[in-house]
């Protein structure tokens, strides 16, 4: 694209100023650092240009909420897919923030805004059943053995340790049943995880009666803390 023709952020004026016109507002541009004003009656609209969602934008929007209650962002009709999840969390956060978004599309030489919602009150009800499966992952680790910002796939989890747990009682006393399992404090899961045998690391020799497979054996020693900590007698807290 030549350079004459990239979009500039003064190209979201016109069509955005037109939109407010409709609605019977007076408007005006560049009024005490804000990219536009628009006024009826008591009402006073502030809209803030960026030719992306930044944070940048984010702030100069929330500043402005020390003005009016009614402000806008205004960006660019994004290319891609407007339902996709990046682009639904980016809304999510505009929300939180209580701001407005607008959309400019353009076609040819016609430029059109949209209005995507509105500021509005933001509900900050909190999720308690999301804040019980957190608790409840934390009670069912032994110690902290991940790094802030890890790839997944190498995250300990409390179902992880309990596997664990049950591989190292079965390395170490051969073939046992789930009900010996869970004496020895492997917990309430252990039936659950030896049936799934998520990792693949277990096998049922007849009914009732589980081993630790050489898979299992070689992959339990990547977490030798673990292992040593199950051998010790400690059990993870209930």
């Amino acid at each position: 694209m030549k350079e004459e023709n990239k979009l500039k952020e003064v190209d979201l004026y016109k069509p955005i100023q037109n939109y407010f016109l409709n609605e019977n507002y007076e408007v005006y541009s560049e009024v005490k650092d804000c990219d536009l004003a628009a006024v009826k009656d008591d009402a006073l609209v502030l809209v803030e240009f960026k030719l992306n969602l930044s944070v940048d934008l984010l702030i100069q929007a929330t500043k402005r909420q020390r003005i009016t209650d009614c402000v806008y962002i205004a960006i660019p009709k994004p290319k891609h897919r407007l339902n996709s999840k990046r682009w639904a969390d980016k809304c999510h956060l505009v929300r939180r923030l209580e701001l407005g978004l607008i959309v400019v599309s353009f076609s040819g030489k016609r430029a059109k805004a949209e209005i995507l919602f509105h500021p509005s009150t933001f509900s900050r009800r909190k999720s308690k059943a999301k804040r019980a499966s957190i608790i409840k992952e934390i009670d069912g680790r032994s110690a902290d053995y991940n790094v802030g910002g890890m790839n997944r796939a190498k995250i300990m989890t409390a179902y992880k340790e309990n596997c664990i747990q049950i591989a190292t009682y079965l390395d170490q006393h051969g073939p046992l049943s789930p009900k010996a399992l869970i004496e020895m404090g492997t917990g309430k899961k252990t039936s659950s995880i030896l049936t799934k045998n998520y990792y693949r690391w277990f096998e049922r020799i007849r009914r009732g009666i589980y081993v630790l497979n050489e898979k299992g054996k070689q992959e339990v020693k990547e977490y030798p803390d673990l292992v040593n900590y199950y051998l010790k007698g400690l059990h993870p807290k209930e």
